[in-house]
């Protein structure tokens, strides 16, 4: 498959989970890609699973210094890029009795004044023509003890489409893939216990309207999507979440 032949594309986040997914249909593709992690056990596997193909490299998303830095890394391992993933997060489940500053910092760091900044660094790689793509998260209705979470990606989604605006002069599109429950390792709240992420799968299956999690790689053909074939759309915000934010659960009559 030579779908991506000749691209160059940077993800964010994909050392695993949905980034992973995009990373590896990228160079499934015959893309180059390079993907940044901050857990050590997630990049050492990143290299086993992806390939001599990928440059895997750490990078702390929260990290000012490491944003700077991976820009000269980008510019130095593959030069001008045709695409650029903003998949890193982080959340916590908390009550708004129970948010610190420091979960709130910690959250607002990463999610939205990393990813920001990061696409800030990033752009002047990105050749004309080419996008952006954020992952935010499914425009539903607010989740409780996600408070704070919802907030980065409410700011994420309008950095977005400010993006978007500030760089159509050079053909460049910036839009934003927005997951639902997806079946990943963490079920994207890497500090919940085991009991808690079993009780948020049921939780995400039983009010899904297609009443299952989505895939890595469901959520990965989105953002592909967005990223090469969806050349006249920017500002946009897919929902990748089985209905989640577009039609009501069907009802059981028992």
């Amino acid at each position: 498959m030579t779908k991506y032949a000749g691209k160059k594309a940077v993800v964010i986040g994909g050392t695993h989970g949905m980034g992973e997914a995009i990373a590896r249909a990228l160079l499934a593709g015959g893309a180059e890609v390079l993907v940044t992690g901050l857990s050590e056990p997630n990049i050492a596997q990143a290299r086993d699973v992806l390939g001599s193909r990928a440059h895997v490299v750490r990078s702390d998303a929260a990290s000012m210094d490491d944003i700077a830095a991976l820009a000269g890394v980008v510019e130095a391992r593959l030069g001008r890029v045709d695409g650029v993933f903003v998949n890193v997060g982080v959340s916590e489940l908390e009550p708004v009795e129970a948010v610190s500053e420091a979960s709130y910092d910690r959250q607002f760091d990463v999610n939205a004044r990393g990813a920001f900044f990061t696409a800030q660094r990033l752009v002047p790689l990105v050749r004309d023509g080419g996008s952006l793509v954020f992952t935010t998260v499914t425009p539903c209705t607010a989740t409780p003890t996600m408070t704070v979470y919802m907030g980065t990606k409410a700011a994420l989604r309008a950095f977005a489409r400010g993006l978007a605006v500030e760089l159509l002069p050079r053909g460049i599109r910036v839009n934003a893939v927005a997951p639902g429950f997806i079946a990943t390792p963490t079920l994207g709240v890497a500090s919940a216990t085991e009991e808690e992420r079993a009780v948020l799968s049921r939780i995400g299956d039983e009010i899904t309207p297609m009443q299952r999690h989505g895939a890595a790689e469901e959520v990965a053909r989105a953002a592909l999507f967005l990223a090469f074939d969806a050349t006249f759309t920017t500002g946009a915000e897919l929902p990748v979440d089985g209905g989640l934010s577009t039609v009501e659960a069907p009802r059981s009559h028992g």
